[in-house]
């Protein structure tokens, strides 16, 4: 294939080793293929994850899976898309055709990842194969993406907001509206104050809830919170579950929803949840993180305890709502950013992240 000059990319040499920003080569698209000059991407925790071996994907790869940008060439076949279209990378399409696609459940789709394992780019600097981490290597300054991972942009939204709208927007939204199924004037608890938990608290009251109360383990985000439709702020102690309660008049909230991907955030949002209540646990986990129930328990508190796969959103159908939200303001994106940063200072956003800082770290091309 014809290859195009040298763009500059964030590549995962190995699980465990350091982020390098460094030049590669991307063939043209070809038959089925997009290629897209990216606006902006999102620093996601799942891109964490990718880094450390949480989830595991072919390396070397180019991360990044939450951007938007501009299509400039597309490849034989394609004509749902032309130069100049802006679209939004969606990184789990659906197939259409297995079991889950046919139920209409496709965030559950089984082949919404095999596209990471092909040959994406080269490193230009030793022709070493890459990767696209999670389908659609957004860290870069251009990609070539399957047609079905890029989605038209809805109109009157920047595209640098747009970005947000691939993961952490429909992700939040999802579990609130899909997932746990929030009803107005219900209280909330979102655990995880970062661009995922921020969309949950926006979405949380949009949707009419009464009491929405965040929780994270760093106090300076209770603005950050509070700004997103938070009544209340609590710091995550071992005692969460009990000041949650203090403030739900002992009940506990209607619904918690856990961002965090942690065994004793997902037992604290489950005790944070009244009898009969939903617990939906939106966080990426490790197999080390063990969440242990009694049977008794269980029958008790009568409540409900489910995962959340991309917010159980289909981006097709979620995408233009979404976006209605945003022209008419009930859903804030740049309210989710807490740092614009270049390419290279996506290392540095990763550190934050496993510190537990900021909201959204957005690269902006």
């Amino acid at each position: 294939m014809a290859v195009r000059p040298t763009v500059r990319a964030a590549v995962l040499p190995a699980v465990g080793s350091p982020l390098e920003i460094t030049g590669i080569e991307l063939p043209d698209p070809g038959p089925g293929q997009v290629r897209v000059r990216l606006a902006a991407a999102g620093v996601c925790h799942s891109d964490l994850s990718l880094s450390d071996g949480t989830m595991r994907l072919p390396v070397p790869a180019v991360l990044g899976h939450e951007g938007a940008g501009t299509v400039v060439a597309v490849g034989e076949g394609v004509t749902r898309l032309a130069p100049g279209t802006d679209v939004v990378l969606n990184w789990a399409p659906s197939c259409g055709s297995c079991p889950a696609c046919a139920r209409g459940e496709v965030w559950l789709c089984a082949d919404a990842l095999t596209g990471a394992a092909r040959v994406h780019a080269r490193r230009a600097a030793d022709g070493a194969e890459l990767h696209p981490g999670l389908n659609v290597a957004a860290f870069a300054q251009e990609t070539v993406v399957p047609a079905s991972c890029a989605l038209p942009a809805p109109p009157g939204v920047p595209l640098t907001d747009a970005a947000l709208l691939g993961c952490a927007v429909l992700t939040g939204y999802g579990a609130v509206h899909h997932s746990a199924r929030v009803r107005a004037g219900e209280s909330v608890a979102v655990f995880g104050v970062g661009g995922v938990g921020l969309a949950a608290l926006q979405s949380a009251r949009i949707a009419g809830a009464e009491r929405i109360v965040a929780v994270d383990v760093t106090p300076q985000k209770e603005g950050l919170a509070r700004a997103a439709g938070a009544t209340d702020f609590v710091l995550a102690t071992e005692n969460t579950h009990r000041e949650i309660r203090a403030l739900t008049a002992g009940q506990g909230v209607d619904v918690a929803v856990e961002c965090v991907g942690r065994a004793v955030t997902i037992r604290a949002a489950w005790d944070s949840t009244r009898r009969g209540g939903r617990t939906t646990v939106v966080g990426i986990g490790g197999k080390d993180q063990q969440v242990t129930f009694n049977a008794l328990e269980i029958f008790h508190w009568g409540r409900t305890l489910s995962g959340c796969v991309y917010g159980n959103c289909d981006p097709e159908r979620d995408l233009p709502v979404l976006a209605d939200h945003v022209r008419s303001g009930r859903l804030d994106l740049a309210a989710l950013v807490t740092e614009r940063i270049t390419l290279d200072g996506i290392p540095a956003a990763f550190e934050n992240m496993r510190a537990g800082k900021g909201g959204r770290a957005l690269v902006v091309f």
